[in-house]
């Protein structure tokens, strides 16, 4: 099982504890930083920032929205990065949420599978150095070649639903699924198997984001209660979380209660469905149960508390559950 990191981003905690997230990872071995971009940092100008407070970790930016950044932005950024920090850079692309599109930046996701195949073509041929030509229904970018140099960055593409599994099956290096149960993974890996078979390629090799908390403490456990708060009546989320047994919750976050009634509701166990929650031996045996599902990597959303900040002991911990896995 591979392991990368993920920044939490979490809104309870500093934004420039993502630094000492970056360093921790770096510390532990991991060899991968997965820098998304929500509502703090500015996803280029932080992994900029995180180059020069590491020496060795590579950068992957995203998933970024491909209604939001268009290609010539993208591959600008992923190479502006490259080019500042000497460090190798990958790039993942996804279609976001309505709250982030159409409620933040005041964009159109409509057709956004079919914005995201369009992108992936060309964010491909901008990273490897070629010339843009394509010429979307939805997104475009025509005879812009990057200034820098080409970092020839691997394409991630972020899957949830049938359509996206297809892109991914023909676009991407490595798809990426973020808050699945084991069971879940393992329908989504068997989604994109056959969406490349229909498509007569090889399919790529699949990575997870879960979240991590070792021994957490009430803090970590109160982060990660509310991280899944609005995943919990989410299409596709909210039929995941009724077949691990939380239909009444389902059924009562779709009241649209109040969002504290809602967070009090949450159990430890929901979280555990989907993240590696507990002691080291727990971690072990749910990281056996993502890889008997399919996954091949694991990107960890480690909690982070004024006992953990950064999600450094947590982080030490998987990768030590994850060597006792391989052994």
């Amino acid at each position: 099982m591979r392991l990368s990191v993920s920044l939490g981003l979490w809104q309870d905690r500093p934004p420039e504890e993502a630094l000492e997230t970056a360093r921790a990872a770096e510390a532990a071995g991991y060899p991968e930083l997965w820098i998304g971009e929500m509502a703090t940092w500015d996803a280029f100008a932080l992994g900029t920032a995180i180059g020069a407070a590491t020496t060795r970790i590579s950068l992957t930016f995203g998933p970024l929205a491909v209604t939001v950044r268009d290609p010539a932005t993208i591959a600008m950024g992923v190479a502006s990065v490259a080019a500042l920090t000497g460090r190798s850079t990958g790039v993942a692309l996804g279609t976001s949420s309505d709250v982030v599109v159409r409620g933040w930046h005041g964009r159109s996701r409509d057709r956004a599978v079919t914005a995201l195949a369009e992108s992936a073509v060309a964010v491909r041929q901008l990273l490897a150095g070629e010339k843009s030509a394509v010429d979307g229904s939805v997104v475009g970018s025509r005879g812009y070649r990057l200034r820098l140099a080409a970092p020839g960055s691997p394409l991630t593409i972020a899957a949830f639903g049938p359509r996206a599994l297809g892109v991914a099956a023909r676009h991407a290096d490595r798809m990426v699924v973020n808050l699945v149960s084991p069971a879940a993974a393992a329908a989504l890996v068997r989604g994109l198997r056959e969406a490349a078979s229909q498509a007569e390629v090889t399919p790529p090799p699949v990575a997870a984001w879960v979240v991590g908390a070792v021994d957490p403490g009430p803090a970590e456990l109160e982060q990660l209660r509310r991280g899944v708060v609005g995943y919990l009546a989410a299409p596709g989320y909210a039929e995941m979380f009724r077949a691990e047994g939380f239909g009444d919750l389902v059924d009562f976050a779709r009241t649209r209660p109040h969002p504290r009634e809602l967070l009090a509701a949450v159990p430890v166990a929901a979280i555990a469905a989907v993240g590696l929650l507990g002691a080291p031996g727990d971690v072990t045996a749910k990281i056996a149960e993502y890889a008997a599902a399919g996954v091949d990597e694991l990107a960890i959303v480690p909690a982070t508390s004024d006992d953990d900040p950064g999600g450094a002991k947590t982080l030490a911990a998987c990768r030590s559950a994850a060597l006792s896995f391989d052994a």
